[in-house]
């Protein structure tokens, strides 16, 4: 038996690693001095698809991403690591898509990728910590969903046994497939690269990138492997109306700085009474709570 897996990743900026000319002005992220980096979450999904594909000799994974062409730069990540290849969404309809609009867009783009198996996914990205692309794509599609995934364990007969990390424990569920997984963080971290596959597609690309170099070209056309996808609004049959700011019933009214400083210390004694104390004070001023 072999599978046939798309993993839905993102390139976000790393805010991890946040200083103080994170921010611009106007409260929108500075990319510039932000590197981008895969998300970790879809690192664990990425992980995922790869142990199934360990399992069950000849399944193929494609890494489906949105973003400008620089993009493509977590697919061939993706490929270092055992992926077989992937698709940039990249069209300037896409641009200020919310998950709504996201969600949409990937969907357009699996119905038209056609064959597949299952859908794979991190939990939420860096930069939004929404939660809500994978389980809005599984919704457009129609398929059953399984969510807060920490190991896919096994496919028979059509149905995959997960293993979930809830707030209360751990549970094991089926499902059939075809279906959609999102991933946690706290499943295992993505295998590293391999020597040998970064030497075989370190040239990969998609063909923005390749536009004005005509020797990478020429060796992309000698050597298909190293064509990623290119796909348009139109190539995906996608409704214009239901893409980018246009698709986005999410609206950002105002945004503000908030930075932390220390005013003062207060040292508190080692007893339930006064820890107690304390917290209601804080719950009271809205310090928390």
């Amino acid at each position: 038996m072999s599978l046939n897996i798309i993993v839905l990743a993102k390139q976000v900026p790393d805010t991890r690693n946040v200083g103080k000319d994170a921010m611009k002005e106007d409260g929108t992220i500075n990319r510039a001095v932000l590197p981008a980096i895969f998300n970790p979450e879809d690192l664990n999904a990425l992980e995922q698809a790869l142990k199934l594909k360990d399992l069950y000799p000849g399944t193929k994974i494609t890494i489906l991403t949105m973003g400008p062409a620089r993009a493509a730069e977590i697919i061939r990540e993706g490929m270092y690591r055992g992926a077989d290849g992937g698709i940039v969404l990249s069209d300037r309809a896409f641009a200020g898509a919310d998950t709504l609009a996201t969600s949409y867009a990937l969907s357009a783009a699996v119905k038209k990728i056609g064959e597949y198996d299952m859908i794979i996914g991190g939990r939420q990205a860096i930069d939004g910590d929404t939660a809500q692309v994978g389980p809005q794509v599984a919704e457009k599609l129609g398929l059953p969903q399984v969510t807060y995934a920490e190991d896919i364990i096994e496919v028979i007969d059509g149905k995959v046994t997960i293993k979930r990390r809830i707030e209360s424990g751990v549970e094991t569920v089926k499902a059939p497939l075809p279906l959609v997984v999102t991933v946690n963080g706290s499943a295992d971290e993505c295998r590293p690269r391999n020597a040998k596959a970064i030497q075989k597609y370190k040239y990969a690309a998609v063909p923005s990138e390749v536009a004005e170099d005509e020797a990478k070209k020429a060796l992309i056309e000698k050597r298909p492997y190293l064509a990623i996808g290119e796909w348009n609004a139109a190539y995906v049959d996608a409704d214009l109306e239901q893409c980018g700011l246009n698709g986005s019933p999410t609206k950002v009214k105002s945004i503000e700085n908030v930075v932390f400083t220390a005013k003062e210390a207060r040292c508190v004694g080692n007893n339930d009474q006064e820890l107690e104390d304390l917290i209601k004070e804080l719950i009271v001023n809205h310090t928390i709570g």
